[in-house]
């Protein structure tokens, strides 16, 4: 026997004791299975000590076998974590009394209908998980900056007062006094003093801040 055939017949031999080692395991009976597989599809064909499969060039880990694959076979996907409800959302809502209607002119002391329109208000608080309350009372320019700064403060406080009647905490409700600061008229410039008060009227004001969530 020439060199050249004894080669060719050891590789023979190579072949076809490495097939005699080769072991197999039933195939899975998923419609398409890249792994190679014998001619009627019933095994797929391992390498002699079991750990290994033997695969076409178009196997993907999503026609994995679970036999020889493992973990590469495709899984149930895991459910989605529960998303939270949202946050209710946080709301402000300021509103702007003109402080004739709640006080007499140049007073703090709440009159019969200031205290009705401050019940309505304490009624809508109610309704809301509350965050905080702002009072800022404000003054028209008659009159000196302290005595105004003074005044403001005290109608202030005097709604604060009135709402903690109505069973809102204390310590929700904050004051402030700004005096003639902030106004907003423009062209009262009356040398008649009572027409001059009247122009002026809506710088006297105190405006309340409600900032909360609903309770729905």
């Amino acid at each position: 026997m020439n060199k050249l055939s004894k080669l060719a017949f050891i590789a023979a031999t190579a072949v076809m004791a490495a097939s005699a080692m080769a072991q197999s395991v039933p195939a899975s009976r998923q419609a398409t299975n890249d792994n190679w597989v014998n001619g009627t599809g019933e095994y797929v064909w391992m390498n002699g000590t079991n750990e290994l499969c033997w695969r076409d060039a178009f196997w993907t880990p999503a026609t994995a076998n679970a036999k020889c694959d493992g973990a590469l076979v495709a899984q149930a996907p895991t459910p989605p974590a529960p998303v939270a409800p949202p946050a209710p959302a946080i709301t402000s809502q300021k509103i702007t009394y003109q402080a004739d209607a709640l006080f007499d002119f140049d007073k703090a002391i709440l009159k019969p209908a200031g205290k009705e329109k401050l019940d309505d208000l304490a009624s809508k608080v109610q309704g809301l998980n509350l965050e905080v309350i702002v009072a800022t009372g404000y003054t028209d320019r008659i009159g000196s900056d302290k005595y105004n700064d003074r005044l403001s403060l005290r109608r202030a406080q005097a709604v604060k007062s009135y709402l903690v009647s109505k069973g809102i905490e204390a310590n929700r409700i904050y004051t402030e006094g700004k005096g003639k600061r902030n106004p907003v008229t423009t062209g009262c410039n009356q040398k008649n003093h009572k027409q001059l008060v009247a122009c002026l009227a809506p710088d006297r004001r105190v405006e309340v801040e409600v900032v909360g969530t609903s309770k729905q």
